[in-house]
């Protein structure tokens, strides 16, 4: 049986630019998505079942692309890769964090923690990228010679652009990066038993108004994006 893997983008371009590298491309629109679908042959020589969308912003909007793709195509995976508000020092634009960690912003874990049915008495407080594929996409990053860590991703709905923000999200969170979906395109996929992987590259240091902010040109991040997708599919 072939292997399925979907896959999240930011923008129509990387999904674009995807869909170019996939053979037998074919598309599907349900649920407010454009879905690509294609194949792709891995460097071991196997044929990989691609999907890919663009799933649109905010935390519920992730949540239900994910669950529409798991329910619609049965992926053994997903990748969800993105921009996101760099809170870490040492880390620079189009540098890229790896969501080792998710965690929610302004969320009482106490209760949102109850992610499945059973588990009121040990409430998870956060959710993670699985480990074969945070391997493989360092492998993949070091290759493009991309600067990159496995760190703390925090995601909320709404724009973090003052410094104030920052300083409650780093105390609240730790985080090395915030943005609007993460964790909930983890925990949908952990609630599903699907792994998941979490990739954000830095776009600003979460000092910019989102007024300004939606007019960046970042065409050269959807190139980076899908050329690193493509390269983790061919790896797995």
């Amino acid at each position: 049986m072939t292997r399925t893997i979907a896959i999240i983008g930011a923008l129509d371009e990387e999904v674009a630019l995807i869909a170019r590298s996939l053979d037998g491309v074919e598309h599907d629109h349900a649920a407010s998505l454009d879905v690509t679908r294609g194949t792709i042959a891995t460097n071991g020589g196997e044929t990989l079942r691609v999907v890919a969308t663009v799933g649109g912003m905010g935390l519920v909007a992730a949540a239900a692309t994910t669950q529409h793709l798991i329910c619609t195509y049965r992926p053994e995976a997903v990748i969800f890769s993105g921009i996101a508000g760099n809170l870490n020092t040492h880390l620079h634009i189009n540098d890229v964090v790896l969501g080792g960690t998710l965690r929610y912003l302004d969320t009482d874990m106490r209760l949102v923690g109850q992610w499945k049915p059973g588990t009121a008495e040990h409430p998870v407080e956060e959710f993670h990228s699985d480990d074969r594929l945070l391997a493989i996409a360092d492998e993949a990053l070091a290759a493009a010679g991309i600067t990159h860590i496995t760190g703390i991703i925090a995601s909320g709905n709404y724009f973090v652009d003052t410094e104030a923000q920052v300083r409650k999200v780093v105390h609240d969170t730790a985080a090395d990066a915030v943005e609007m979906e993460g964790a909930a395109v983890a925990q949908v996929a952990a609630r599903n038993d699907v792994p998941a992987l979490v990739i954000r590259a830095l776009s600003d240091n979460a000092d910019t108004d989102y007024e300004v902010f939606k007019e960046f040109d970042i065409s050269e991040y959807a190139d980076t994006a899908a050329r690193l997708a493509v390269d983790i599919l061919r790896r797995m």
